[in-house]
């Protein structure tokens, strides 16, 4: 049986027709960049995150330089972030001129607010934590942090969508935040997309000048320095259909995040993510299940061999350890982290039978120790 960790074709044929249908409808119209599909879906995502403000842009990565730029970064400015995250975080910081300062992660995968704090210099303006796997960090004792030390909070939220600490959606803290859209999310367009979110209105309207070459949408004039970071009129009417469905895929993903975390207890060899309702304070939206194994890259090698597609983050690196990119740090425990995580399959086209294989053929490998 073949398993894939992702299967794209599946993603474009469940909606085939739709698809089309939308394809057509904004063709006929012309309706190609900036429309009237965007503005309503803009709407929605902000209503559902409990935002005022939400904008389509080119990505997520594009979203977060606009919004360090939109908070007044500037180069040398150090902006602090977890090391296990995607390199787009430290490269929207790095874009900027402004310097990533990276810190440890914690147990749950999240940013270790201890080390966040050992990382603090006079010339750090903000504190950028990625909400990981579909899972909000503690922003109650990250908020503390930028409080006591005058910090600006950009949420990397863009695994995030839907998922929330304390009844507040990712990427409401703070400026703001970015969602991301890449195929593979849980709400994924047909190529790349993101999302910024902000309750700030000053914020809002300097990056809807930047996303469109630094034009005032009032009066057309340039009125900044900004770029062309626009989300395509095409990909809101398909991400604006698939959101109907949103909650319907994020009870889906839970379900088969309950699944994993039933069938693989007494694996005393891994360490499981926080099963739905685990934890009152948060709601996960399990953008990922990722695992700690021992054995890992062997444990990667027998399931392959099966037919079970599974992935390593950023090709278990974490952002420090790529030397071309100059970031000195030691951080032993996320060293130690990224050597030992791996994440099994989780999407919309993996069934309930498909879990239990890929969770009896773990059980089977450490079986054969």
């Amino acid at each position: 049986m073949n398993i894939p960790f992702f299967n794209y074709p599946a993603h474009f044929n469940a909606h085939e027709e739709a698809f089309v249908a939308i394809f057509r409808d904004i063709g006929r119209r012309g309706a190609f960049i900036m429309q009237q599909d965007l503005r309503s879906f803009e709407a929605r995502i902000a209503e559902y995150c409990g935002v005022k403000h939400a904008l389509g842009v080119g990505n997520a990565t594009d979203g977060l330089e606009m919004l360090l730029k939109a908070g007044g970064i500037e180069p040398g400015d150090e902006v602090i972030f977890c090391a296990h995250t995607m390199v787009a975080t430290a490269g929207a910081i790095h874009a900027l001129g402004a310097v990533p300062v990276p810190c440890e992660t914690g147990p749950d995968h999240m940013m270790d607010v201890d080390s966040a704090r050992a990382a603090i210099t006079g010339k750090t303006r903000a504190i950028m934590p990625t909400q990981l796997n579909g899972r909000v960090c503690d922003m109650d004792a990250i908020q503390a942090l930028a409080a006591e030390h005058d910090l600006l909070i950009v949420e990397d939220s863009a695994q995030g969508l839907g998922a929330k600490f304390k009844g507040r959606s990712a990427g409401s803290f703070g400026v703001g935040g970015c969602i991301s859209f890449y195929p593979a999310k849980n709400l994924g367009c047909l190529g790349d997309g993101g999302m910024v979110l902000t309750n700030d209105s000053e914020i809002y309207h300097h990056i809807l000048c930047q996303r469109d070459h630094g034009r005032d949408p009032e009066t057309g004039d340039v009125v900044i320095w900004g770029r062309n970071s626009r989300l395509d009129n095409i990909q809101a009417g398909i991400l604006d259909y698939l959101f109907d469905d949103y909650d319907g895929i994020i009870s889906r993903r839970r379900h088969i995040a309950a699944l994993y975390d039933e069938y693989l207890q007494g694996v005393g060899e891994l360490v499981r993510p926080p099963a739905p309702g685990a934890d009152e304070l948060h709601f996960d939206v399990f953008q990922n299940y990722e695992i700690e194994a021992e054995r890992r890259d062997e444990l990667k090698s027998f399931l392959a061999q099966r037919g079970i597609g599974t992935l390593m983050q950023w090709g278990g690196k974490a952002v420090h350890e790529f030397p071309n990119l100059g970031i000195t740090a030691s951080l032993p425990f996320t060293e130690r982290t990224m050597r030992r995580s791996l994440m099994l399959p989780l999407n919309m086209t993996i069934t309930d039978e498909q879990v239990g294989i890929v969770s009896q053929s773990v059980k089977e490998f450490y079986a054969n120790d």
